[in-house]
C-alpha cells in the first residue's frame, strides 16, 4: 500500500460523484507535470487522502490500478486523462492542516511536498505521502472522528461501534494504519541488516558493538527516500544511540572523507558531555558521499 495526498478544490464534488480522482495527462505546453503523471504509480489497494481548501476532507481506498481515460469535465470523446477508482470516506470533522501544521511538518518531504511552509496547499493535483506523515494523517483523523466515542465503548465493543455508518472509518484506519507501520518496521530491519556489516557491527564513531545501543542512522531520512534508498546499506551507518540521536537531528555531518562536521548549536566546551571531536572521521566507502552529501546539505544545520 502506498499513500497520496490528492488537491481538489472545485473538482472534489464530481469526483466524489463518480467515485475517482482525475487528471489530465498534457499541460498546454505538452508536458506531464509530475503531480498529474503520478497518477500512473496508483495501484488497487492504496490510501488517498482528499484535500479541499485547507482540509483532509476524505479518506479513500482504491479500487483500481490508474487507466487512460475520458475527460470527465467534456462532453466530447477524447481520451485525455488519467482515471483512478477509488471509495470516498468522508469525514465527519475535517482535519485542518493549518492547524495541526506543527505536527504536520516535521514529516513533509523536502521534494514534493503537498504543503507550503505556511502549511498552505501546493498547486498541483496528486503529491506522495510518506508513511510516517500517513500514520501521523491517520492519528489526527482518528482524534477527531473515533476517540470521542466512550472510550469503554471502544475498549469493549467494538462490534458494534463499526457497523455503524457514521464509524466505518474505524477499520479504513485501522488497517492502513497498521499497514504504514509494518512497511516501515520491515524497511529498517532490512536496511540495519544490510549496513551493519559495512561498519563491523559497531558504532562507527566511538566503537560501542552492544547490539541493543545500536542504531541503522539514515544519511537521507524515509520520508525523503525512495524506496531503493530505503534499503541501500550506503544510505547511513552504524552509530550508538548518542550519536545517532546528533546525526538524525543534524548536529554532526560528515563530508566526502568522512571527516565529522559539528554544528555551531553545540558547544565547544560540551564536546567531550557529547562524545564528539574536530578531529573525528568516519571509513566511509564511496557510495556513502551523494548520502553524507545530501545530509550536510539538508539535515545539517
Amino acid at each position: 500500500m502506498n499513500f497520496y495526498i490528492v488537491m481538489q478544490g472545485q473538482t472534489y464534488e464530481e469526483e466524489k460523484k463518480h467515485n475517482i480522482i482525475w487528471s489530465h495527462q498534457l499541460d498546454k505546453s505538452g508536458q506531464t507535470p509530475h503531480s498529474w503523471g503520478r497518477m500512473k504509480e496508483v495501484e488497487s489497494g492504496d490510501c488517498i487522502f482528499h484535500y479541499v481548501k485547507g482540509d483532509i476532507v476524505a479518506v479513500s481506498i482504491t479500487k483500481t490500478d490508474f487507466s487512460e481515460s475520458l475527460n470527465p469535465y467534456k462532453s466530447e470523446n477524447s481520451v485525455d486523462g488519467y482515471t483512478v477508482e477509488t471509495v470516498y470516506e468522508e469525514l465527519e470533522k475535517p482535519l485542518n492542516i493549518k492547524r495541526h501544521f506543527e505536527e504536520i511538518q516535521p514529516l513533509l518531504p523536502l521534494k514534493y511536498s503537498a504543503f507550503q511552509e505556511n502549511g498552505d496547499g501546493n498547486q498541483g493535483y496528486l503529491f506522495p505521502c510518506n508513511e510516517l506523515l500517513a500514520i501521523k494523517i491517520l492519528e489526527l483523523i482518528s482524534d477527531l472522528n473515533i476517540y470521542e466515542e466512550d472510550q469503554e465503548q471502544l475498549e469493549f465493543a467494538i462490534g458494534p461501534i463499526v457497523s455503524k455508518e457514521r464509524n466505518s472509518l474505524i477499520p479504513i484506519i485501522a488497517e492502513t494504519e497498521a499497514e504504514a507501520k509494518v512497511k516501515i518496521r520491515k524497511g529498517k530491519q532490512k536496511h540495519k541488516e544490510a549496513l551493519a556489516p559495512f561498519w563491523n557491527h559497531q558504532c562507527a564513531l566511538c566503537g560501542i558493538d552492544l547490539p541493543a545501543m545500536l542504531r541503522a542512522s539514515y544519511s537521507k531520512p524515509w520520508k525523503d527516500s525512495t524506496n531503493e534508498e530505503r534499503l541501500d546499506p550506503y544510505n547511513g551507518l552504524l552509530l550508538c544511540c548518542n550519536h545517532d540521536a546528533l546525526y538524525d537531528k543534524g548536529y554532526i555531518a560528515f563530508d566526502g572523507t568522512g571527516k565529522i562536521h559539528i554544528s555551531d548549536r553545540l558547544y565547544e566546551s560540551d564536546y567531550e558531555k557529547y562524545g564528539v571531536n574536530p578531529k573525528m572521521r568516519v571509513n566511509r566507502s564511496e557510495p556513502n558521499k551523494k548520502y553524507f552529501k545530501w545530509h550536510k546539505k539538508n539535515v545539517f544545520k
